[in-house]
């Protein structure tokens, strides 16, 4: 008997009858822990495969002869061309589940899904197999772009087309069942939605604000995994010290920042799209576009993370010049009756916010490039060292090569950081007192911190709300949009 078999032989042989298709890791290990929670007195056994974690470990679980089986599309074909024992015979398949079936199938994503489908409604086909797709977006229908439109015999797509298109992808044979649980809008009931209008390079300063105003558990999205680095560099310079979640990431790390993000009551999580669909956090308070979304879909799925199971939440855009194709085409999509509000932001403070960013762009900028130095020539020294040659130092970056110009830099730098340290030190919401002469002590009077947490994102802007109501619609005045130009 080889090691295979006879791991095999331990475990009685129990045919596999449930899949279940993610297109995360994370929803993957999510809908894992349901199920095992679910069927924990009935004995019956589950297995995850996804990729980022060892697969001889997700093969010994598959030697188990588990009834259940949840994954990603990469993982499960991997390991069906192994042939392995399990995987082999799938005609025995009871349930099919395609969870987030509309970013499954999209064109460009998943090219091992369409042979898996393939082959399980080809060669591996159960008559008597239920499959099942889900999404929050399976019935919403976005306008295609303009090229798409202009070309001959294309035809509009409406949620009909859309529901046929998808199950002639996934295989379903027959008339399926349909049950759509969507409202109009397609967000949730309890939750609010509200936008800045800002200048791309105004965006910094707008979130920072809003995450020393209103602090809890939010979630900042953006739409490139370049973004989020600098980010993160940013925030951490401003002694916030964010998670992050991206798909450049190694899988262990991505899962302990989700567990750290869900544990921590105040905490900043920055993440792609890979966080937007299916995962479920406890108490998200507040959804941040840092960039719009390109499509609808996105924009439901990432407004999801928050105001769940009957919870209130906040999603908020900020909406940059380059952003505003993008909300209109979101907005006509989600047939919005009224225009999204204006998020209230109190001016007075967006001078010292101002201060803050510019030192830590600064700062951030020169520890990247000193990064970017230290990691050129330890590659350098490694390259040497490996064709046993000798550098010379115009082929350092950095330290070496200049070290009377690195010198200023670095004491430059160490100026840049003394001075912001003195600003956070200082409280950021102040109110100062009413008299701009000292007091009798010969003091200058004292600046009072404002209480962040005296009032929610959410009372903040029904409070605005309740005003405008309030005034006669006529006289109501257009309310600008408060930007920290030079001009």
């Amino acid at each position: 008997l080889t090691k295979e078999s006879a791991t095999c032989k331990a475990y009685p042989e129990r045919p596999l009858l449930g899949l279940v298709l993610t297109p995360t890791r994370e929803l993957a290990l999510q809908v894992k822990q349901h199920i095992d929670a679910v069927a924990r007195f009935t004995g019956i056994k589950t297995a995850i495969l996804v990729g980022g974690m060892s697969t001889q470990k997700q093969q010994r679980m598959l030697n188990r002869y588990p009834e259940i089986v949840i994954a990603t599309p990469g993982r499960l074909w991997e390991l069906i061309k192994e042939k392995h024992y399990h995987l082999r015979n799938l005609r025995q398949l009871r349930c099919l589940v395609v969870d987030e079936a509309d970013r499954m199938v999209e064109k460009g994503h998943f090219a091992e899904l369409s042979q898996l489908l393939e082959m399980l409604n080809d060669s591996q086909y159960n008559p008597k197999r239920q499959t099942l797709v889900f999404s929050a977006t399976l019935t919403l229908v976005h306008q295609a772009p303009a090229r798409i439109l202009h070309k001959k015999h294309t035809k509009k797509m409406d949620k009909t087309a859309k529901l046929d298109l998808l199950m002639q992808k996934i295989g379903m044979r027959g008339k399926p069942k349909v049950i759509d649980l969507t409202r109009n809008e397609a967000t949730a009931e309890t939750l609010t939605e509200t936008k800045i209008h800002c200048e791309t390079d105004e965006k910094d300063l707008y979130l920072y604000y809003f995450l020393m105003q209103y602090p809890g558990r939010s979630l900042v999205f953006a739409n490139s995994i370049s973004c989020i680095k600098r980010l993160s560099g940013l925030l951490k310079v401003l002694d916030i010290m964010p998670l992050t979640l991206h798909a450049c990431m190694h899988q262990k790390q991505r899962l302990r920042n989700l567990e750290q993000f869900a544990c921590l009551e105040d905490c900043v999580l920055l993440a792609t799209d890979v966080a937007a669909r299916g995962l479920d956090i406890p108490k998200v308070q507040h959804v941040i576009h840092y960039q719009v979304p390109r499509t609808s879909e996105i924009y439901v799925h990432r407004s999801g993370r928050t105001a769940r199971a009957t919870n209130e939440g906040l999603s908020l855009m900020l909406i940059g010049p380059e952003d505003v194709i993008n909300f209109k085409k979101i907005y006509k999509t989600l047939k919005k009756d009224e225009d999204i509000p204006l998020f209230p932001v109190q001016t007075k403070y967006m001078d010292v916010v101002k201060e803050r960013i510019r030192l830590a762009r600064l700062i951030e900028k020169s520890e990247y490039r000193n990064f970017q130095a230290c990691l050129h020539n330890s590659w350098i020294e490694q390259a040497a060292a490996a064709l046993e040659i000798e550098l010379e130092e115009d082929m350092y970056k950095g330290g070496k090569a200049d070290q009377q110009e690195e010198r200023r830099r670095q004491k430059q730098l160490k100026v840049l950081k003394k001075e912001l340290r003195h600003l956070l030190s200082q409280p950021l919401f102040t109110e100062s007192q009413k008299t701009k002469y000292p007091t009798q002590s010969g003091k200058p009077p004292l600046l009072v911190s404002a209480p962040r947490n005296s009032e929610s994102a959410l009372s903040c802007l029904s409070k605005q709300q309740k005003k405008k109501t309030k005034k006669p619609k006529e006289l109501q005045p257009e309310q600008p949009q408060p930007s920290t130009s030079a001009n």
